[in-house]
Parts: C-alpha cells; structure tokens; sequence
C-alpha cells in the first residue's frame, strides 16, 4: 500500500513538473510576410490589437540557418521577412494583408525603395489555402483600385523554413529609433507610404461622392522665369531627373540609411561635386571613415562652396550643411572628427557624384589633379 501511494504522488508531481502550452481563448495563426528591410515591416504589426509577435527573419531560401551577411549577398534565395503570430478573433487576415500592403510598394519587382536585390523583394508566404485564397483576392482589388500605374508584382508563395534573424535585428525601431528613423525617411519608404495614404483618401473620397477617381498627377517643369540664369535654369532641369532617394534628400532634407548608401565605403581617388549643381565639395584626401555609415570629409575642398545652419529637427540641435550654389541639403557638420579642427562633415550619397581621379580632365574639373600627385 505504501508502495501504492508512493507511486500516485510521484506521477502527480511529474504531471505538475510537466511544461505547459500557454493557453489561448482562440487558436492562434501565422503569417508571413516579405516587403523590403524587415525593419519597417515589423514596426507595422508590432503594435497591432491582436497581434502576439512580429518576429524578424528569413524565408524563401535553399540554405538552413542563413545568417544576414548570407542573405544580404542575394545568393541564398530567402527574403527578409517578417512572421507574425496573431489571435483572429481580434484581428483578421484580411486586414493584416491591407497593412502590408500600405507599408509598401507592391510594383516594385527589383526590391523596396533604397534596397535592391532578391532578398528585398515582396512576398505574402501563406500558411493555408484559406490565406492563400484571401492574398490572391487582395492582390485583384488593388489592381482594380487604380491605386497603382503599375500592376501588383507581390509574389504569392507557400511558406517554408522560417528562421529568425540575429538578435540585434529584432525590434529595432524600438531599440535604435534614431537609427531607425533615419533609414526610413532617408530610404523614402516613408515619403511613398504617406503619399499613397494620401491618395486612398483621395479614392475613397470619390467613391463616397460618385465622382471619376483622380487622375495620376503627373511631374511638370514650369516655365523660364523672368530674369532666370542658365545656371538656374539648368539646376532646375537637372532637379527633374534626380532619382526618389536624391530628391527626398537634397530638396526635403531626408537622410539616407547607414552603411547602405554609395560612397561610405569609397576608397578610390577622386573629388565629390553636387549631384544638382556639379560644383566641387568634397575631395578623397579629406575623406575618414568616421564607422557612422556615412561618408565622412574633415573639410570641404573651399570653404565657400558650403554653407551651414541651425537645424532644430528630430528634437536636438545640430548644424546643417548645404550646398551654396544649388541650396541643396548635404547632411551635418559635428565636431568629433580626427585632427585639429575635430570637424566631421557627415555627407549623404545621394547629394553627391563622385568623380574619380582619372575622368577629372574629360569631366572638366582637371584643376584638381594637382591633389593626388
């Protein structure tokens, strides 16, 4: 009999000693989704009613366990992804999907904004041929929305091997906002994302009223102004042809993100001269790498060719450098860089065209030669 009782309390305890599944009132679901830097995806979701968790990771891909320097190369196959696990009877697949697809920009086949290769590339990974059903519909709607000039190219993929990204990865809008902030706005995703909400409203606005959609604005160049010089007249031509990421830099005075820019890691000879104006500004044998993910000078190559101001934004006081002949913005001046100014000029990519040292005679600006010999 002792024997008897020993043994129930020993499974009893075993049972109580048992890991538990955490309980829910509703059967959790996941799903996952690829739309560009992981980054900016996860902010979407992470504060989403119903939403448990936006995880960070890889999907898509042939090699297990990829790490990001593997999946950054565009060889391995997988997307950066993001794979949220939510209570659907809170939130509902459908509306996840819609606020994917507001965070991007779904006619993109080449990546999203800033960052081009396969590994950026949209996707909606289903998990049932229920989201499978609800993605495909989704994707006709927008198609049929006029939203878009051109058509949805967001792949629609069954969902494979999920692996989650490095720690420092996740949650990174919380534990490095500034950082953060800085590769959304300076990427231009947020630009597109608030200009498109703007033109939902805009749609739906005329659905309510029975009106015709609003036509697609298009760019026009407005006409010679009384008095303008050539040399206007040609930075304003010039200004037509920037690509999204110059303009949202050098005219809205965005910030590109770190480390994924042009020029941060440019080691070869040459000058730096404004991407609207084609003044010089900055030359190579001024150029540190500061370990900010910008290209960093300790001086311009004149002192009149920059001007600098107060700028009070993103709630610090820093100064700002412009360009004098465009008024273009460049980036920020700090007084942490090596030598005995101590200056940084902290300069965006996208504000510059680099000139290597061999095209300086045939692209004009041969004077220049004379700093590296």
């Amino acid at each position: 009999m002792k024997l008897f009782f020993t043994t129930i309390i020993i499974i009893l305890l075993g049972v109580c000693l048992m890991p538990h599944k955490k309980a829910y009132a509703t059967e959790r679901e996941v799903a996952t989704f690829g739309g560009g830097c992981f980054w900016c995806i996860e902010e979407v979701f992470d504060n989403l009613p119903g939403v448990d968790s936006a995880v960070s990771g890889y999907m898509g891909g042939s090699v297990k366990n990829p790490s990001y320097e593997e999946v950054s190369t565009g060889k391995t196959g997988h997307r950066e992804v993001v794979q949220v696990t939510f209570d659907p009877a809170i939130i509902s697949y459908h509306k996840l999907l819609e606020h994917f697809f507001a965070a991007i920009d779904p006619t993109d086949a080449g990546g999203q904004f800033a960052d081009k290769g396969s590994q950026y590339t949209t996707a909606v990974f289903y998990h049932s041929a229920e989201q499978k059903a609800e993605a495909k519909q989704i994707e006709q709607e927008l198609n049929e929305s006029g939203l878009y000039e051109l058509p949805v190219v967001t792949e629609i993929l069954p969902a494979t091997d999920f692996y989650p990204a490095e720690a420092y990865h996740q949650n990174y809008h919380t534990t490095c906002p500034l950082q953060y902030n800085a590769y959304k706005q300076g990427s231009g995703r947020a630009a597109y994302v608030h200009e498109m909400q703007k033109k939902r409203e805009e749609l739906q606005a005329s659905e309510r009223k029975g009106d015709d959609p609003p036509s697609v604005k298009e760019t026009t160049v407005k006409g010679d102004a009384p008095g303008e010089s050539a040399e206007k007249k040609a930075m304003d031509e010039q200004k037509v042809h920037l690509t999204p990421l110059q303009y949202e830099v050098t005219q809205q005075c965005g910030t590109e993100p770190p480390f994924h820019n042009e020029y941060w890691n440019n080691h070869r000879e040459g000058i730096y001269v404004d991407v609207v104006s084609g003044e010089p500004l900055f030359a190579s044998t001024d150029k540190f790498d500061s370990g900010t993910g910008w290209p960093s000078f300790t001086k311009p190559l004149a002192t009149d060719a920059v001007v600098t101001r107060s700028d009070a934004s993103l709630g610090m006081m820093r100064t700002e450098v412009r360009s004098k002949d465009s008024d273009s913005h460049l980036g920020h001046l700090f007084h942490d860089g090596p030598g005995p100014s101590g200056n940084r000029y902290c300069i965006n990519s996208a504000a510059l065209r680099f000139i290597p040292k061999e095209d300086l005679q045939k692209e004009g600006y041969g004077k220049y030669l004379k700093l590296f010999k």
